[in-house]
């Protein structure tokens, strides 16, 4: 979201957070404590254990600010629109297999190449100042069932441009030539 790393909201009905018990404990939650254990206040206070992370939430409140000027229907549209374009550029190299639906989609773009590791393409992507994700993704079991060890995923997002997606081909078109020739 544009927020600082390490800060989330959790959303859920009051009734129910009221039930859970904390998963850490910390001044500021609690109404009582005693030898036998510890009363706590309702939530959101009883999930709030310690020092309150104040700088990270004013961070975070900033960004939700920031996307509610953007619009989130703007940023859906520019997201779908770069992956839509990206999917039709990288469709063009050889060798490349673009996992999921060729039409709507969001604003990323899976792939694999015949006989390259995604480390591989990440590393050279790396040297042309592009960021990518290379691995399983935390989803092995997809993987197998794909045939695959691994996928390089390009994302995107409000901040990025179609000229980007051109120096991502470019960037590719080189990885190839030098692994395949």
């Amino acid at each position: 979201m544009c927020g600082p790393t390490g800060i989330g909201v959790l959303y859920g009905r009051r009734a129910l957070l009221d039930q859970l018990a904390p998963d850490e404990t910390g001044g500021g939650m609690v109404v009582s404590v005693d030898f036998e254990g510890a009363r706590w206040k309702p939530a959101p206070e009883r999930f709030e254990a310690g020092t309150p992370n104040v700088a990270d939430a004013i961070g975070l409140g900033v960004a939700c600010d920031y996307i509610d000027a953007l619009g989130r229907a703007e940023i859906q549209r520019h997201d779908h629109a770069l992956g839509k374009l990206a999917y039709e550029k990288l469709s063009a190299l050889p060798g490349i297999r673009i996992i999921g639906p060729a039409g709507e989609r969001g604003g990323l773009v899976s792939f694999a190449f015949t006989g390259l590791h995604a480390h591989d393409i990440v590393t050279f992507a790396d040297e042309d100042g592009v960021a990518l994700r290379g691995g399983h993704h935390c989803n092995q079991p997809l993987m197998r069932k794909l045939g695959l060890t691994s996928t390089t995923r390009a994302s995107f997002y409000m901040y990025n441009t179609a000229e980007e997606i051109d120096v991502l081909v470019a960037s590719l078109r080189r990885t190839l030539k030098f692994f395949i020739g």
